[in-house]
């Protein structure tokens, strides 16, 4: 063993009993609009003491300087440990007199500007060492699980374009009157709910056209048969009847970088697009213009600096997975879930827990479509979660003990001006309307209808929906 390689073990070394077991907690993603996740036992964490994140940070900072530009959301980044034979140093032209450094191992990264823009940033593990390169030599990718079979994907079905303007919606238990009532006050134009393959949906769609509504099916299965190409023929089968019966819009799958949605061992994007690609022909062959949207996430930083575990991957590795492997061409827009603010979808600092990006609207919503080149989104869950008139949170959604319902209220339609004015983002479905359960998953603290059967969010929505 080279004495490089020995020091770089010790230095690993020497992170692991510095700072235990916390690097490897980002931040717990979840999924408040069915079964619980039960990544977020402990609510989503601080990543304060992540070496991967504060390593990243300080590239940016140092490039935001260099070019004298604001980086808060990029496009993409990624990111490797490395070992540089000449050194850190290696990459640069060096101002003269000055000596290259004798580091040879640590992060190196590949920032995406929003505009396309790429540069290569390298640091030491500790981060107090900073080169930038004179230019991308290094091709880093995310770290993914090794178990991927894409197998031969299919030529997509053609006329698939998106068409339309930014549309929101919201997520029901059921079409019921008050119901209703809530969402035209609101302006809203779209109902979703949940089906898992093989319940009918011919009924759904025929009550929520007839009540003037688009329907959006986020459709799961059985996640021990998804790898088996059979069953996914069988599920790609019944989505193309949904579009058949007249579905308006339909999400393959639902978080599925987790491994409460996904077999273990198994996660990784590519392996979800043979999937979708499925489903993607057999709607467009059922109804052209039915929309197809990609399963959304569950935004986390949860698996830490490795990017993905056998458990799951972080929501950042699992999109760029996903693109790689060509899930953009079956897919209409790129599914997406926001639920953890705790401050304005204007804001992009300031979130007290820390700076995590699936903290924030605009770069939660960076993260997920900047690998796709130009995709749009649809926010399938966007939700604010607020105790006023219910009492106490449960430990693990404390981090929203403040959130108050005129908060709530201000902040959904300030999510809809953001994703209407940006161009990004065809459709945003409320997480939720009417959601009454209340316990150790409090979906009715993210509930636009509130206890005492009031919806401020109705107004507030209207005003900026007209």
């Amino acid at each position: 063993m080279s004495n490089r390689r020995t020091l770089l073990l010790t230095l690993i070394a020497a992170l692991i009993v510095l700072v235990g077991l916390a690097p490897l907690i980002a931040s717990t993603g979840y999924d408040v609009g069915g079964a619980h996740n039960a990544l977020a036992q402990a609510g989503p964490s601080a990543t304060p003491e992540d070496p991967a994140w504060l390593s990243f940070v300080a590239a940016r900072t140092a490039l935001e300087e260099k070019i004298n530009d604001d980086l808060t959301w990029v496009k993409s980044w990624q990111f490797e440990e490395s070992e540089w034979e000449g050194g850190i140093d290696d990459c640069a032209t060096l101002p003269e007199g000055q000596e290259p450094r004798n580091v040879y191992f640590g992060w190196t990264f590949i920032i995406t500007t929003l505009d396309g823009r790429q540069y290569e940033v390298r640091t030491s593990f500790n981060n107090k060492l900073i080169t930038i390169c004179d230019k991308v030599t290094n091709t880093a990718k995310p770290t993914d699980n090794d178990n991927v079979d894409t197998g031969d994907l299919p030529n997509p079905v053609t006329g698939s374009a998106v068409s339309g303007s930014f549309e929101v919606g919201g997520q029901v238990t059921g079409l019921f009157p008050n119901t209703q009532t809530a969402m035209k006050s609101a302006k809203m134009k779209w109902v979703k709910m949940q089906l898992h393959m093989g319940q009918g949906g011919a009924g759904l769609v025929a009550e929520a056209h007839g009540a003037g509504f688009k329907i959006l099916f986020s459709v799961i299965g059985d996640k021990s048969q998804v790898m088996d190409s059979g069953y996914q023929d069988s599920f790609a089968q019944y989505v193309g009847g949904l579009a058949a019966d007249g579905a308006d819009a339909i999400e393959i799958w639902n978080e599925m970088n987790i491994d409460r949605e996904w077999p273990a061992g198994q996660i990784n994007g590519a392996n979800y697009v043979p999937l979708l690609a499925k489903a993607y022909n057999a709607i467009k062959s059922a109804n052209s213009s039915t929309i197809v949207i990609s399963g959304a996430l569950a935004p986390t930083g949860y698996f830490g600096a490795a990017g993905c575990t056998d458990q799951g991957c972080n929501d950042d590795v699992y999109y760029q997975q996903m693109a790689s492997a060509g899930a953009g061409q079956y897919a209409d827009c790129i599914g997406v879930h926001y639920n953890e603010g705790i401050v304005s979808p204007t804001r992009s600092s300031g979130d007290p827990r820390d700076n995590y990006p699936t903290r924030y609207f605009g770069s939660m919503l960076n993260r997920a479509i900047g690998p796709f080149g130009g995709k749009q989104a649809c926010f399938t869950e966007l939700g604010y979660l607020s105790p006023e008139g219910y009492g106490a949170l449960p430990g693990s959604f404390a981090w929203a003990g403040d959130t108050s319902i005129a908060e709530q209220a201000a902040w959904l339609a300030e999510a809809a001006v953001q994703s209407a004015s940006g161009g990004k983002v065809r459709l945003m479905i409320v997480f939720n309307v009417d959601f009454t359960v209340w316990g150790s998953d409090p979906q009715a603290g993210y509930a636009i209808i509130r206890a005492d059967g009031t919806c401020p969010a109705c107004d507030s929505l209207a005003n900026v929906l007209q």
